[in-house]
């Protein structure tokens, strides 16, 4: 087993350990989505427009609430995630909900394994790329999954979030793509007071190697954006600005927390 392999094995531990209870929190308020609500925000539905009858492959889905939304609004979805537990939950919702959303397990990265069809979009949203070690092998499946012309859209919070510690008071890691990070942890973002441990392991990603990682593989970039917000309370130190925006309290707006990627898949 290569160092890569053990730490998607480390990290599909960690993400079958925390879906029971984000599954379960207030923070992801299943029955509110099961009633009707929406999981996606503005950001994304802007940049997505009009999805009715569009294929769309949703990357790192977690347990399908954003797939599932994007059903709602009449794409024709699939959901990849690693985590068996993930997937368990995103097929059982579908079926409750009487959907035809898709879900696949699987390593994003073996995905041509399990899957053989072409997409009018992909998608992929919040903490998903830091899982992932290879942003080059990341952008040829991107491109491998789209039709020439399609697009490629992704929401996730800012590098420079993930350089300080997690009070927001120090520097602790490099911008850059150094390694894997290892870390042991308790809790998780979406409880913050559960006693379930893991380990994980990440990798920090840089604007530069985000944006090259897709032009190099036959990418045009149409939009490009960066917030001063996070539109969830994922973070510590916290302070509700708007409705569902939220900033690091000491850090006021001086901190970009989220950016936006369109990009479109070149002909040739």
């Amino acid at each position: 087993m290569t160092k890569n392999e053990q730490y998607f094995s480390i990290n599909k531990d960690a993400w079958n350990k925390k879906t029971p209870v984000h599954v379960e929190s207030s923070f992801y308020n299943q029955e509110a989505f099961l009633n009707g609500k929406n999981s996606l925000n503005d950001i994304e539905l802007d940049l997505l427009g009009n999805i009715q009858d569009k294929n769309i492959l949703h990357l790192q889905c977690h347990f399908g609430q954003d797939t599932i939304s994007l059903s709602r609004l009449g794409a024709i979805a699939t959901g990849v995630d690693i985590a068996e537990n993930a997937i368990n939950i995103a097929k059982q919702t579908a079926n409750q909900l009487n959907l035809q959303t898709q879900f696949i397990c699987c390593n994003i990265y073996d995905l041509s394994n399990y899957l053989n069809q072409k997409f009018d979009i992909v998608f992929t949203s919040y903490g998903t790329i830091g899982w992932l070690p290879d942003l080059d092998k990341w952008a040829k499946i991107i491109n491998h999954f789209l039709q020439p012309n399609g697009q490629f859209i992704m929401v996730d919070f800012h590098p420079v979030v993930w350089m300080f510690d997690n009070d927001f008071q120090q520097v602790t890691y490099n911008y850059f793509n150094t390694g894997a990070i290892l870390e042991n942890e308790v809790g998780t973002y979406a409880n913050k007071k559960t006693d379930i441990q893991f380990q994980t392991a990440s990798w920090n990603h840089s604007i530069g190697e985000i944006l090259n990682s897709l032009i190099s593989n036959q990418f045009s970039i149409n939009s490009f954006d960066e917030y001063d917000y996070s539109p969830y309370n994922c973070f510590n130190n916290t302070i509700e600005v708007e409705t569902n925006k939220f900033r690091i309290k000491h850090m006021g707006n001086k901190l970009p927390m989220l950016y936006a990627i369109k990009a479109t898949k070149d002909k040739t």
